[in-house]
């Protein structure tokens, strides 16, 4: 059991930014123009080069609408801004589509799973070489993400809780200055920070995401309601997706140092990324992953950590306050409450070539 430790502040900024923009910006509608957010990450880093290329646009044109990807430089602050009813679409990881635009009340759904974390997300130590070494220190990562998630599942392994280190809210825009100076001494944090800070000098990796694989899921997040409204903005954004993961597959390196260049390192340092990133470069390989058994009990792990955090709400009971939706109609938490859906639908669809 993890211990309780109560903060709610990614929650009050989404519930505070969806009064600001008022209840009228997440009621869907049929419309024919739309935005996505997304942030600099290793497994996002292809819709940049979709939109840049035509990509996008492509497939947008074929079912006669319109999408812009639009870059948020603050991961958290993307995801509050869709959970307001400013954005579409958001990408997100599975944990924080729970936490964030599920417990602010915010029905979405996954459309994509592209991958999940397999080294991707670390704890890096300054001077140390073990996780045991972590007892009492103070840890900067971005507080209540699956940064901290990760931190939780690593003091884990090692027989120790929360409480034997100090957690420091820190952005992910500014982890790698602060690790910089003498004062910290511990973070976690993803990549590309997390390749830029195993690179200095007298730092240490001592626990990453491949130890739990699948459990830190990177996906595509758009509102329940605007999905079911607008199936062709699902189309296409499954289109277009599937279609640079081909180009990915075959090792296209125009696409691969576009990527690598915009997310701020070179060829090399971009495929080593890829190499800790299990992507699903194919519909039948995200279908698996989606479809799969353990899908549900890694929520389950997920939804219990949050509860404890308090990041179900204030009212939440338990850890299953807020009910997900799994394909072929399985249920976790509460059914009449469901906030979270995962589907197949359209990447089963791509996986037919009937898009």
């Amino acid at each position: 059991m993890l211990p309780f430790f109560k903060s709610t502040s990614k929650l009050l900024v989404a519930t505070a930014l969806v009064a600001t923009f008022g209840s009228s910006s997440l009621m869907a509608e049929v419309k024919d123009k739309f935005q996505v957010s997304w942030t600099i990450y290793v497994g996002w880093m292809p819709w940049d080069y979709a939109q840049n290329q035509g990509i996008v646009d492509k497939w947008a044109k074929k079912y006669g609408i319109k999408i812009e990807m639009v870059q948020v430089n603050d991961y958290i602050e993307s995801i509050n801004q869709y959970t307001a009813g400013k954005f579409d679409g958001c990408l997100m990881t599975n944990m924080d589509a729970l936490t964030i635009p599920a417990a602010g009340g915010v029905d979405s759904t996954a459309l994509i799973m592209g991958d999940f974390s397999n080294g991707n997300d670390g704890i890096i130590l300054k001077g140390k070489k073990s996780l045991a070494d972590i007892k009492g220190q103070d840890v900067n990562l971005v507080e209540l993400s699956v940064s901290h998630y990760l931190l939780a599942r690593g003091l884990e392994s090692v027989g120790m809780l929360e409480r034997d280190v100090k957690v420091v809210n820190t952005s992910d825009a500014d982890i790698v200055a602060a690790f910089s100076s003498k004062e910290v001494t511990a973070v976690t944090t993803w990549n590309p920070q997390l390749s830029e800070l195993t690179s200095m000098k007298n730092a240490n990796l001592v626990f990453d995401s491949s130890k739990i694989p699948g459990e830190i899921i990177d996906m595509l997040v758009v509102h329940t309601d605007t999905l079911k409204d607008n199936p062709k903005l699902a189309k296409a954004l499954t289109g277009a997706w599937f279609e640079i993961m081909a180009l990915m597959q075959k090792g296209d390196t125009k696409a691969l140092e576009f990527m690598a260049k915009a997310s701020g390192t070179d060829l090399a340092g971009y495929k080593s990324q890829l190499a800790s990133t299990m992507m699903f470069y194919t519909p039948a390989e995200a279908l698996t992953f989606a479809q799969s058994s353990a899908l549900p009990k890694t929520m389950q792990k997920v939804s219990e950590f949050s509860f404890a955090h308090g990041l179900l709400g204030e009212g939440a009971p338990d850890a299953g306050f807020i009910g997900m939706e799994f394909p072929n109609g399985k249920t976790l938490g509460d059914k009449k409450n469901i906030k979270l859906r995962f589907i197949d639908t359209y990447v089963n669809m791509a996986k037919e070539g009937s898009l």
